[in-house]
């Protein structure tokens, strides 16, 4: 990895992390990600049973939780 992709301002201690953009931008992607996964369950969800992804809100709130994870907590920015 090149210098830009080091993580800066990293929060010290436990009050200060759990106060921090850094520890809850996770938590709200992966929130919004569910939710939305949740709306695509409800409007384009497959009733029929026919694929286990769309047949399932639980699955659906799971990949969409876990989408939104992974576009806020992307390992590097600028790389």
């Amino acid at each position: 990895m090149s210098e830009s992709c080091k993580i800066k301002n990293r929060p010290k201690g436990w009050s200060a992390l759990l106060k921090s953009w850094y520890f809850w931008k996770p938590i709200v992607g992966f929130s919004i990600g569910a939710v939305a996964g949740l709306l695509y369950y409800h409007y384009y969800g497959s009733a029929s049973g026919s694929s286990t992804v769309t047949s399932d809100p639980y699955s659906n709130a799971f990949f969409g939780g876990l989408i939104g994870f992974i576009a806020v907590k992307r390992p590097c920015c600028a790389c």
